[in-house]
């Protein structure tokens, strides 16, 4: 029987830290849960809102609606030769499931240690860092579909995966759970070294070639260094979205800014450092009340103590105001918010 509780705050459900209470509150355990929930009429039209770790959401007020907490465990695998398919339930923190794999030697998501969040919502978020994206790995999930009530399986093309994006943020937000995900993981290594910082990490411990766990201890070095521990200072990791220009509007910025900080993504496009384009415009560690950036990393909003998520969200308007009027580029929040 599922427990539905009422008028539950929010603040130990978010990383920002800030204080929101949601009407009521259901803990999913399992798919049987879910079937049971939206099978009970009461929750028809009512407003939902799905969350995993809380790492990726802004709340500015009270959420007047069911708010639906993904908890569905469990980690198992199978190879099939070379490729092995590890499957984890949608309430996993998705930093767990990466020490299963590296711990087990299968290859493929140690670039990605240390995100916050769970395994549901890495397929939603397309999660992706230091040269890799979750589609690279990604296979299949299972979804849950709140209208008809049935569950489904997704593959990679199902899914229209972006950068940072998916079709559960777009035609499918608000109506879909995902219950599962199956990634499709090597037993070969294919050790991705194509950020910088990696590089030099590695030169500094004196590592010539390097495996799995030594790029997921690396990778979680870099990320320790720079980001602060939302256990303490509230946060949500990068607030905003590297921001993708045309060939065209790149070579007039480089005109201008011959060290803007970039990536080739194809012929055509070209990804911005966000982080680049906030420390230039004066942002990197400055405070503002109770909310700021971090002094180690531009791109990562945090909450100094008391900050509420308006303040949080007044300060992200006032960045993107700063940088679209230095650059001529708009900043996209990655952050979910309410």
């Amino acid at each position: 029987m599922l427990h539905i509780s009422e008028n539950v705050s929010l603040k130990e459900l978010n990383t920002f830290g800030v204080e929101a209470y949601a009407r009521w509150l259901v803990t999913i355990n399992s798919e049987n849960d879910l079937q049971e929930l939206f099978s009970d009429g009461r929750w028809k039209g009512v407003p939902r809102l799905i969350i995993g770790g809380g790492s990726n959401i802004l709340f500015t007020r009270d959420f007047e609606g069911l708010v639906i907490r993904m908890n569905i465990k469990g980690i198992s695998h199978e190879v099939k030769g070379e490729d092995i398919f590890v499957k984890a339930g949608g309430g996993e923190v998705w930093n767990d499931l990466v020490k299963y794999c590296v711990g087990n030697g299968f290859a493929g998501v140690e670039n990605l240690s240390l995100i916050p969040g769970t395994v549901g919502a890495s397929p939603v978020q397309n999660i992706g860092a230091y040269g890799v994206e979750l589609k690279d790995v990604f296979f299949s999930c299972r979804v849950f579909d709140v209208e008809s009530g049935k569950i489904s399986v997704f593959l990679k093309d199902d899914c229209a995966f972006g950068y940072r994006d998916s079709i559960f943020k777009r035609s499918l937000k608000g109506r879909t759970l995902i219950t599962e995900v199956c990634y499709k993981l090597s037993a070969v290594p294919d050790i991705n070294t194509s950020y910088g910082a990696i590089n030099q990490e590695l030169i500094n411990r004196g590592i010539e070639s390097p495996d799995i766990k030594d790029i997921s201890d690396v990778v979680s070095s870099i990320r320790v260094n720079k980001l602060p521990d939302p256990s303490t200072i509230g946060n949500a990791g990068s607030f905003f979205k590297n921001p993708v220009v045309s060939a065209d509007e790149f070579r007039q910025l480089q005109s201008v800014f011959p060290d803007i900080v970039h990536y080739c993504l194809s012929n055509s496009t070209i990804k911005l450092a966000a982080g680049w384009l906030l420390e230039q415009s004066g942002w990197k560690g400055k405070k503002i009340g109770e909310a700021g950036t971090w002094k180690n990393q531009a791109l990562v909003l945090v909450n100094f103590g008391n900050a509420t998520g308006s303040d949080i969200y007044a300060l992200s308007e006032r960045i993107i105001e700063d940088v679209r009027n230095r650059f001529g580029v708009t900043l996209e929040r990655e952050v979910n918010v309410i």
